[in-house]
């Protein structure tokens, strides 16, 4: 009987870790057949953990408050876009820049992160999904005011800034005003490697903060929510104003998410930067070790590390293989779309043998 305990709870372990283990063997085998040095990926590691965090942070909340991944961030990437549009038109660079890149785009992420959160009210249960294609409207008004609106609606002065028609804004945009005015705030070097010193510094404020926040009253709301969603309306907690609220926060912080990763890049792809930014972060999280319906800041640091990596190393990796460095490019878009199907699937695996294991137990008290 202990044995077969004991093989029970390896076998959990092994299901609840399986996507990260997947991706430390595969790191293991693809680093050697890279031939990088690991002076390069300490260096590439560093630089895209301060670029892509903040972003895969914002998803806590919403998972705290029972309501999984939300897809729905692109939104608060979409506001933030429009804040760095505004703040290259009017030449303000720096860190002011984006600083006023944020102020500019706090109020759109918070009137957008009400929608989503309101529409979400209305398919409890089904919230992913819903701000999956919720995503997909709201990114139709997006390219609408861009391309249509800024320029004629919207005055844009620079006209490197619009397509040649006179209006709408151009494919990409050139951030060199504001490139990396957070990450060399302070500099600091290690050898010839560069720290990002100030966004780290950013980042571990932003993770006590999400710490403090699960302590507060509405940080505990949200956890009872999450837990089940009939007690906490019975308890009288405000569920659909209290999920409201969890989807706002996380829209404003995928806001800011967005701005400190274009600063990292310097370019802005008007049109496609926010949703590659959403499925690379949950991806990236899914890859840590979070589900559904329980994620860390541990889970962040580890999969934005284990998905980066694999990134930099594979199209190398697949050149020595067979050859061809495209291979790399191929698996990186079946990284970011299959992780998330496998893990909704292993999500789902997992609450059917949680149910039949209830159900066991049940029938052996009964007996």
């Amino acid at each position: 009987m202990k044995d077969a305990n004991v093989k029970e709870k390896i076998q959990r372990l092994l299901i609840s870790n399986a996507v990260p283990i997947i991706f430390v063997l595969l790191s293991a085998v693809a680093i050697p057949l890279s031939g990088f040095t690991p002076q390069y990926l300490i260096q590439e590691m560093m630089t895209r953990v301060a670029r892509n965090s903040f972003l895969v942070l914002s998803l806590l909340i919403p998972i705290l408050a029972g309501m999984g991944l939300n897809f729905g961030m692109v939104l608060g990437a979409m506001a933030g876009q429009i804040g760095l549009i505004l703040i290259s038109d009017w030449s303000v660079s720096g860190l002011p820049g984006m600083l006023l890149a944020a102020l500019i785009a706090t109020p759109i992420a918070v009137f957008l992160g009400w929608i989503c959160g309101t529409v979400l009210n209305r398919a409890k249960g089904r919230e992913m999904v819903t701000s999956y294609i919720l995503g997909f409207f709201i990114n139709g008004l997006y390219q609408l005011a861009v391309l249509y609106g800024m320029g004629k609606l919207i005055p844009i002065r620079k006209a490197e800034l619009v397509l040649s028609r006179g209006y709408g804004i151009r494919n990409a945009i050139n951030l060199q005003g504001i490139r990396h005015c957070l990450d060399d705030l302070i500099p600091l070097k290690i050898g010839d490697m560069s720290v990002p010193l100030a966004t780290y510094l950013v980042i571990a404020a932003f993770c006590l903060f999400i710490l403090w926040f699960q302590r507060t009253k509405l940080g505990q709301d949200m956890r009872a929510i999450g837990q089940d969603m009939a007690v906490a309306d019975s308890a009288g907690i405000p569920v659909e104003r209290t999920r409201i609220i969890a989807i706002i926060i996380s829209t404003v912080l995928a806001c800011y998410g967005q701005i400190i990763f274009l600063q990292n890049i310097g370019t802005m792809n008007t049109y496609n930067s926010h949703d590659q930014a959403g499925m690379f972060a949950i991806a990236a999280l899914l890859i840590g070790g979070a589900t559904v319906a329980r994620a860390t800041i541990g889970n962040v640091f580890l999969g934005v590390v284990l998905f980066h990596l694999m990134f930099v190393v594979s199209p190398m990796a697949g050149k020595q293989l067979i050859g061809q460095a495209q291979l790399g490019e191929y698996f990186r878009v079946f990284v970011s779309y299959g992780i998330i199907a496998i893990s909704l699937a292993l999500h789902a695996w997992k609450r059917q043998k949680d149910r039949e294991r209830a159900r066991r137990s049940l029938r052996g008290q009964a007996a």
